[in-house]
């Protein structure tokens, strides 16, 4: 992946941040996206002091018109993405469906679908056009089936799994490739945001357990963009050894 151009969206924390060191020590080139500015300029300045070229993005993957002016600032090489990391998500409260906050779902839905769809739209024509590329969507375990307490992100992530399986059927005459990545339980900035910032109740909910973090996931990303151009890594169900499925799973007490 050395000199490839990688734009990640919600770089700034987890699995986005994970990736974005792991395909910077492979000699990436890394367009960063995030809504945290401090902590994008921060990452910038961690990678570029090891020799990384990173070229920052600040917008928030819901606001379409600051997505699409910021895409036509891509001068030279930055125009030529070779993957994109569709990474920015998340779900807030773990409410019933019939209690849950309509401006919450509207958050959840229009960053997870909406925001991933409106980055596809934008990126990929380029990729087609250039013959090469590789769309990595950061899907969950939530998208195979639904929970208690989390109908509406589980709804999102059968869509993410959709939207990644119908890009692929529609890419199939290209050289592109597309890669759905599925993790269970990672440890992440993710689920504070979920208990509504309650930290106490994030941490809770690991307990017993030893879950992934946002590196294990930036392995199997790597790993999906490294293949060689004939494999296509359609998608990858990455879980800690003591879960078994999004419900089910052993904690030591």
């Amino acid at each position: 992946m050395k000199d490839k151009i990688v734009f990640i969206t919600g770089a700034t924390s987890g699995i986005g941040e994970g990736c974005a060191r792991k395909f910077a020590a492979m000699g990436s080139k890394l367009i960063l996206n995030g809504r945290n500015t401090e902590k994008l300029n921060q990452l910038r300045d961690e990678l570029t002091a090891k020799g990384t070229e990173v070229l920052l993005l600040p917008f928030d993957v819901r606001d379409r018109e600051a997505m699409r002016q910021a895409l036509t600032t891509l001068e030279g090489q930055w125009k030529d993405i070779d993957v994109l990391v569709n990474n920015a998500g998340l779900v807030i409260g773990v409410d019933k469906e019939f209690e849950g906050s309509l401006d919450e779902w509207d958050i959840v839905i229009d960053t997870n679908i909406k925001g991933l769809l409106a980055m596809t739209r934008m990126i990929v024509p380029g990729m087609v056009e250039r013959g090469r590329g590789h769309i990595i969507n950061i899907g969950s375990i939530a998208g195979d089936a639904a929970y208690p307490g989390g109908s509406v992100y589980c709804a999102t992530k059968a869509a993410v799994k959709a939207l990644s399986d119908g890009l692929r059927i529609d890419l199939v005459d290209t050289p592109l490739r597309v890669t759905n990545i599925k993790p269970g339980m990672v440890e992440t900035n993710f689920t504070v945001v979920r208990y509504r910032g309650d930290k106490q109740r994030a941490d809770d909910f690991y307990k017993g357990i030893h879950p992934l973090n946002g590196d294990d996931i930036a392995e199997v990303v790597y790993y999906a963009a490294s293949a060689p151009a004939h494999v296509q890594i359609a998608e990858v169900l990455v879980m800690p050894t003591n879960q078994a499925t999004g419900t089910i799973s052993y904690r030591q007490k």
